[in-house]
């Protein structure tokens, strides 16, 4: 095929517009929550305790210092996936509520299954591949109790392996099932940043969704306080409890040897 022909082809589902609805949708709805989250006393009192740690901790030069490099680098692989791949992903075609809720589940479960192999067996050592990227994902562990903006404390290229991962799961699905409607788009970005945020949250004790949300936050905690821990998975612990890598404190491989 010629060039021309290739660069015609590709112009043609090239949905730039719509993925600049993504972009301004994913805003608009992570503003309004973040709003509407206030109005919750204890989602309040844990925005002041992680706001008043993070503060603290940016009084630290190396800290700041991995902060502000990373918010540049966020930006920069944000923009490429947002220029480069999302824009194939999306379809102008009206689909069914039906359809929306059932590629949200699968593009988050989709990239969950992978994160959690990747994170398990590249960033940490479980005896199989040795953990290549364990230097990198150390960076990360240096933060034992971290807090909200400590999911951003990381070494530069993991923000592009976790991108990458996520907009790579939505590329294969969207080849696999066809395009993707901008809300699809937006409720997955928004899980995907909402809950990996979540999951370092310094949170007060409630019982607010049964205590979920205190859950999940207590077991990547648990993941964090050693280099050793498990809970690798990072939008529900569902791998984490099918593969036997539950970590409710003790370390699940100290468990699982004396079981």
């Amino acid at each position: 095929m010629p060039v021309t022909d290739i660069i015609a082809t590709l112009s043609s589902h090239y949905e730039w517009k719509l993925t600049i609805i993504v972009g301004l949708g994913l805003i608009a709805l992570t503003v309004s929550t973040a709003l509407l989250a206030r109005l919750v006393p204890s989602i309040k009192a844990a925005s002041k305790l992680n706001a008043e740690t993070y503060k603290a901790k940016m009084q630290k030069p190396a800290y700041a210092a991995n902060q502000a490099w990373n918010r540049k680098w966020s930006t920069i692989f944000t923009t490429l996936a947002f220029v480069a791949i999302l824009p194939f992903c999306l379809s102008p075609e009206p689909q069914p509520w039906t359809r929306i809720v059932r590629d949200v589940v699968i593009i988050l479960m989709f990239y969950d299954f992978f994160y959690y192999f990747t994170h398990r067996y590249l960033f940490h050592d479980n005896g199989v591949l040795g953990g290549p990227l364990k230097w990198m994902h150390a960076v990360h562990h240096r933060q034992h109790n971290p807090c909200r903006n400590d999911s951003s404390y990381i070494h530069p290229l993991e923000i592009a392996v976790g991108l990458g991962l996520y907009v790579a799961s939505i590329a294969v699905l969207s080849w696999l099932l066809g395009g993707f409607h901008v809300v699809t788009i937006i409720v997955t970005f928004f899980a995907f940043t909402t809950i990996n945020l979540h999951n370092h949250n310094l949170w007060v004790e409630d019982s607010l969704l049964g205590g979920y949300l205190g859950y999940v936050s207590k077991m990547h905690h648990n993941h964090h306080a050693r280099f050793t821990g498990g809970n690798y998975a990072t939008i529900t612990l569902l791998y984490d409890w099918m593969f036997g890598t539950l970590d409710n404190g003790e370390g699940w491989q100290k468990k699982k040897s004396k079981a």
